[in-house]
C-alpha cells in the first residue's frame, strides 16, 4: 500500500520550478524555527538565575554579529523575493506559439470555447507539449481556476478577463477545482483537464458537434459588418489584423487591442473611441451573452492582414 505523496504529481513545465521554490522556503522555515527553539532552551538553561541576589554581567552587544546577521537574513530574503518574482513574471507571459482557449465560469460549471468553435463543459481538452493560454471570465460571481498537478491557479472575475497559461508534460486526466467559495454547490464545481497526444487532440477537434454558432454569422447578424468593413471605408474602423496590435484613441492615447479591449468596445463603445472615428456605435450590453462575446472574439482574432 503506497503512502501519501509529499507533493501532488507534476504534470506541467511550471510544477517542478514552483515545487523547488516551495522546498527552499520550507527548508528555511524549518531551519530558523529549529534555531530559535533550540536557542530559547539553551539560553534558558545556560543563563538561568542561580541564586536570589545574583547580578549577571552586562553586555553591550557585538556589532559584527549583529550586522552579519542582518546582512545574511536580508540576502536570504532577497533570494526568495527575486526567485518568486521571476516565476511570477514567467507565469504572466505565455510563449508566442500558445493555443488559446476561452473559459466561462458560472455556478456551478466550467464552459470552454475552442478556436474552431468546438465546445466542452467541465472537461478541458489540450495537447501535450504545447503551451495553452486560457482567457477566462465569470458569468456571475468570483470563481478560481485551480489545477494542482499543473501548479496553476487564477481568479475568474465577472465583467473582465483574466488569463493563465501552462504546458502539460504528461498525457492523462488531471483534477480541476474551483478554489474560491462561490455558493451553496461550490464543492460540485469540479472538472478535469484531459491531456492528449497532438494527433489525438486534432482528431477530437475534428469530431466536434459544431454546436456553437459561427462567429462570422453572429458578427453579420448583429450589424457589425456594415460599419467595420474590411476595406476600412465604413463608419467604424476595420478590424482586420487589429487583435493584439496597438490602437491610437482620440486624444492620442494608445491601447493594446487585446480581449479586454474588444469586450469593452462591444459593451461600452464610448470607453475607447479610435482616432479619426465618431462615437456612434451602439452598446450591446444585455444583448449578447458571454458565449456570444467569446465567439465574436474568436472571429475578430481570426481576421488577419
Amino acid at each position: 500500500m503506497g503512502g501519501i505523496p509529499f507533493f501532488p504529481e507534476q504534470a506541467s513545465t511550471h510544477a517542478g520550478r514552483i515545487d523547488l521554490l516551495f522546498l527552499f522556503l520550507l527548508v528555511l522555515t524549518i531551519f530558523f524555527t529549529a534555531l530559535v527553539a533550540v536557542g530559547i532552551v539553551y539560553f534558558a538553561v545556560r543563563y538561568r538565575r542561580r541564586h536570589a541576589d545574583e547580578i549577571p554581567p552586562q553586555t553591550t552587544g557585538n556589532t559584527r554579529i549583529e550586522v552579519g546577521g542582518m546582512v545574511g537574513l536580508l540576502g536570504l530574503s532577497m533570494v526568495a523575493f527575486f526567485w518568486g518574482a521571476w516565476l511570477f513574471v514567467d507565469l504572466q507571459q505565455p510563449p508566442a506559439n500558445t493555443l488559446e482557449i476561452y473559459v466561462i465560469a458560472k455556478k456551478w460549471m466550467w464552459k470552454y470555447e475552442y478556436a474552431d468553435g468546438q465546445q466542452s463543459i467541465n472537461d478541458l481538452y489540450v495537447p501535450v507539449g504545447q503551451p495553452v493560454k486560457l482567457t477566462m471570465t465569470s458569468q456571475d460571481v468570483i470563481h478560481s481556476y485551480f489545477v494542482p498537478a499543473f501548479r496553476v491557479k487564477q481568479d475568474v472575475l465577472p465583467g473582465r478577463y483574466t488569463t493563465l497559461w501552462f504546458e502539460a508534460t504528461e498525457t492523462g486526466t488531471y483534477h480541476l477545482f474551483c478554489a474560491e467559495y462561490c455558493g451553496t454547490n461550490h464543492s460540485r464545481m469540479v472538472g478535469s483537464v484531459i491531456v492528449m497526444e497532438p494527433a489525438e487532440y486534432e482528431q477530437w477537434l475534428a469530431g466536434g458537434s459544431g454546436a456553437s454558432a459561427d462567429g462570422e454569422e453572429l458578427f453579420t447578424s448583429l450589424g457589425c459588418a456594415s460599419c467595420h468593413q474590411t476595406s476600412g471605408q465604413g463608419p467604424g474602423p476595420s478590424l482586420v489584423g487589429v487583435f493584439g496590435e496597438t490602437v491610437t484613441l482620440q486624444g492620442g492615447e494608445t491601447i493594446e487591442a487585446d480581449a479586454t479591449y474588444i469586450r469593452t468596445s462591444i459593451l461600452d463603445p464610448t470607453a475607447h473611441v479610435v482616432e479619426g472615428f465618431e462615437p456612434i456605435m451602439p452598446t450591446y450590453e444585455g444583448q449578447v451573452t458571454e458565449e456570444q462575446l467569446l465567439r465574436l472574439l474568436n472571429y475578430i482574432q481570426s481576421l488577419e492582414q
